[in-house]
C-alpha cells in the first residue's frame, strides 16, 4: 500500500528537526521520523528522539512512538480521526521512501553536509542549513544561521557556512555549550531544569584515564544533557546551560526551532502547491 497524498517525511528527529515536525502536524500533515539507533540529542526534553530509546515521547502534543517496521510504521499512518502519532524507524538510509512515496522530504539532521539527500527523492525536498545547495541537492534550503536570515527559504545558493561555534544566549556563547573533554561512558551530575553554578559538577566520565568530572562554567539552568550511560568522543557536545535560568524554556520548542520550522513549513506548502498547479514532478 502506497501512503503518498499529505505525508512528510522528516530525516532526523532532534532538536531542530522536532520543531519542524511538531509544525508540520499542527498544519495537518502527517509526518514519518526516520532516525539513527542511538541519537545523541542533548536537549532530550524537546527531542522526538528520545522515542528511540522509551518507546515513546511527547514534544507539545505532538507525540512519537518508535515502529520496528515499515507495516507497524503504515499501521500508525492510516489510524482514523485526528492526527496520530508520529512513527519514528531507525533508518538514516532512507529506505523506506520508495514504498512511502511521500509528498515531501526535509533533511533536518543538521550534519552540515549531505548525507544522502537529492533532489527527487520526493515531489519536494527540503534540507536544513549547510551543506547543501538548493536548485541542486535539494529543491530549497532553510538558512539555520541566527541572525537576520534565520528561517528565510533559499531556492537557490546555499545557506550561510558553519560559523565554528554556538550562537549568543543570554550574552554568552561558547561558555554555554559543553563539549566532552574525553572518551568515556557519560553520566550526568545534574538533571536537565536543575540549576547550575559555574564550577559545579556537570558531568562525570568513565573511560581509559578513570572518572573525569566536568564542572559547569557559567550560572544558569541545564536545558540539555547528554543521555546516562551515553558513550562519548572527546569534544561531542554533552550538555548545554541557559543563563537565562528560565526553567520552562527547557520544555518548549525554541525560538531558532520555531523560526527554522517556519521556513520548512512555507516551503513545503510553496513548492508543493506550485508542483500541483503546474503538474511537474
Amino acid at each position: 500500500m502506497m501512503i503518498g497524498g499529505d505525508l512528510v517525511v522528516v530525516r532526523g528527529a532532534g532538536e531542530l528537526a522536532t520543531g519542524s515536525i511538531v509544525r508540520l502536524v499542527r498544519a495537518g500533515f502527517r509526518v514519518v521520523a526516520l532516525e539513527v539507533a542511538a541519537p545523541s540529542s542533548i536537549r532530550r526534553t524537546v527531542c522526538l528522539s528520545e522515542a528511540m530509546y522509551d518507546g515513546a515521547a511527547e514534544v507539545e502534543g505532538v507525540r512519537a512512538v518508535r515502529v520496528a517496521s515499515l507495516d507497524e510504521l503504515r499501521a500508525l499512518l492510516v489510524q482514523p480521526g485526528p492526527a496520530g502519532p508520529v512513527p519514528l524507524l531507525v533508518d538514516p538510509g532512507c529506505t523506506v521512501l520508495p514504498a512511502l512515496r511521500p509528498m515531501a522530504l526535509v533533511d533536518a539532521i543538521l550534519a552540515r553536509r549531505n548525507l544522502g539527500t537529492r533532489i527527487g527523492m520526493a515531489d519536494v525536498v527540503v534540507a536544513l542549513g549547510p551543506g547543501f545547495e538548493a536548485g541542486v541537492d535539494a529543491d530549497a534550503v532553510v538558512e539555520t544561521h541566527r541572525g537576520h536570515d534565520l528561517g528565510r527559504v533559499l531556492t537557490s545558493g546555499r545557506a550561510e557556512p558553519d560559523p565554528g561555534g554556538p550562537g549568543l544566549a543570554g550574552g554568552r556563547s561558547a561558555e554555554r555549550v559543553v563539549h566532552a573533554p574525553c572518551a568515556g561512558v557519560a553520566t550526568g551530575l545534574k538533571r536537565i531544569g536543575d540549576p547550575v553554578r559555574a564550577g559545579e559538577p556537570l558531568l562525570a566520565y568513565i573511560g581509559a584515564q578513570g572518572r573525569v568530572l566536568q564542572v559547569a562554567a557559567i550560572d544558569g539552568t541545564v536545558r540539555g544533557l547528554i543521555r546516562d550511560g551515553y558513550a562519548v568522543w572527546a569534544g561531542l557536545k554533552v550538555a548545554d546551560v541557559d543563563p537565562s535560568g528560565r526553567r520552562d524554556y527547557c520544555y518548549t520548542v525554541s525560538d531558532r526551532a520555531l523560526a527554522i520550522a517556519g521556513g520548512v513549513l512555507e516551503a513545503v506548502l510553496r513548492l508543493g502547491a506550485h508542483r500541483r498547479f503546474t503538474g511537474s514532478a
